[in-house]
């Protein structure tokens, strides 16, 4: 078989065989025509795999769907308009009224909110907890848990959750583990191969890599892939054909950026390590990361996402940020471009005071996406910025 970067450039996709095109063209229309009422009846049903409205199924989509499946070593994959449309349609999909779910506590916020406030509104009990701590977990499941949800690495802690262990603990009373994998990409670790049932992705990240699509993606089980696009073609929540060119475009080169990612976060991290104004840094990579030999074990290099902590004030980690001259402050993550955010007064202003300082959100957290520049011109500009603060 074919390694990974071989495979994002090649697999699935073939040469146009009308013109011989090399790259997948946009199918950039709403319906398809038929010749007979019975060749509609067919793909209405899903017999023929012909299309009927892109809304359902459209071929530029599908090849993206496929290759992003091929990547992660699932048998089928969903698209959605943005990486929130995909978490909240695969959840809904797999939960009803009185049902329980499991999360992590160190949750994106926007997902924070879907656990905390959106899934008790109907009905559907949620408990959020330490996945880093094993037996937390255990104790946080009941019989009526469906579904189990975490990061790893966690946004914007970079806590790592054992893929393996927790699929186990899920499995145990029949639920299905969900792991969000954005911030490792599928070059940086498989789930699927650790036993969850089903990868998410934000695709406006790595999968993209060039802060100009907003995607959102599920890998997993060809039947519960079914069930969760039945879900999206009636919230409607399907990528458009442009966005999935652009990011069949962007994960060609997803192997080259990744390890530029992994290469310059590292070397940022240890420069920010052995900083004086620097109270803690989390990335995986660093030997003294409590969870180095989990990321070791799980990942395949350590990604390009880090956070730290500023020794001082809210008010002078915000002075940082504005001082930084190639790095942009914005609030994404996974581009070519390095985006720095200050979660507690950005990202996770959904959190109360109290539980961001519980999942180790302090309000001097910097969160750094890094990009793909060179380097020691990264390090020169936080050296700068870092300077200003003295």
């Amino acid at each position: 078989m074919a390694k990974d970067s071989t495979r994002s450039v090649h697999g699935t996709e073939e040469n146009d065989r009308e013109t011989g095109s090399v790259t997948t063209p946009i199918y950039q229309t709403v319906t398809f025509g038929f010749r007979t009422a019975e060749a509609v009846e067919k793909a209405v049903k899903g017999e023929s795999g012909g299309f009927v409205y892109s809304r359902w199924d459209n071929p530029t989509i599908r090849i993206l769907e496929r290759k992003l499946a091929d990547l992660e070593g699932g048998q089928s994959s969903l698209f959605f308009s943005s990486g929130m449309a995909a978490i909240t349609t695969s959840v809904m999909s797999l939960v009803r009224k009185g049902d329980h779910v499991l999360a992590t506590s160190d949750l994106y916020g926007e997902t924070y909110r879907l656990m905390r406030d959106f899934l008790p509104g109907f009905g559907v009990r949620t408990t959020l907890v330490d996945t880093t701590d094993l037996q937390s977990m255990r104790k946080g499941m009941r019989e009526n848990t469906k579904v189990v949800y975490i990061e790893t690495p966690t946004n914007p802690t970079l806590k790592l959750v054992d893929i393996r262990e927790a699929a186990k603990i899920a499995h145990s009373v029949g639920a299905l583990l969900l792991v969000d994998s954005t911030f490792a990409s599928p070059f940086g670790q498989k789930p699927l191969a650790l036993g969850a049932d089903l990868v998410l992705h934000s695709a406006t990240k790595y999968l993209n890599g060039h802060s100009d699509v907003t995607a959102g993606a599920v890998v997993g089980g060809r039947e519960r892939v079914l069930t969760i696009k039945k879900m999206r073609t009636m919230l409607g929540g399907t990528l458009d054909p442009h966005a999935a060119f652009l990011i069949l475009r962007g994960i060609k080169t997803l192997s080259i950026r990744m390890q530029r990612h992994n290469e310059s976060a590292m070397a940022l991290a240890r420069f920010l390590r052995s900083h004086d104004r620097v109270a803690k840094v989390n990335y995986p990579g660093l030997e003294d990361h409590p969870q180095h030999e989990l990321a070791a074990r799980q990942m395949k290099g350590y990604g390009g996402m880090l956070s730290f902590e500023l020794k001082g004030s809210m008010k002078e980690a915000i002075r940082f940020t504005e001082s930084l001259k190639i790095s942009t402050l914005g609030g994404s993550l996974g581009a070519v471009e390095t985006l720095v955010v200050q979660p507690a007064s950005m990202t996770h202003t959904q959190l109360s005071v109290q539980d961001r300082k519980r999942t180790g959100i302090s309000d001097t957290l910097i969160r750094v996406s890094v990009g793909i520049e060179d380097s020691d011109d990264l390090i020169e500009d936080f050296s700068q910025a870092l300077k200003k603060l003295r």
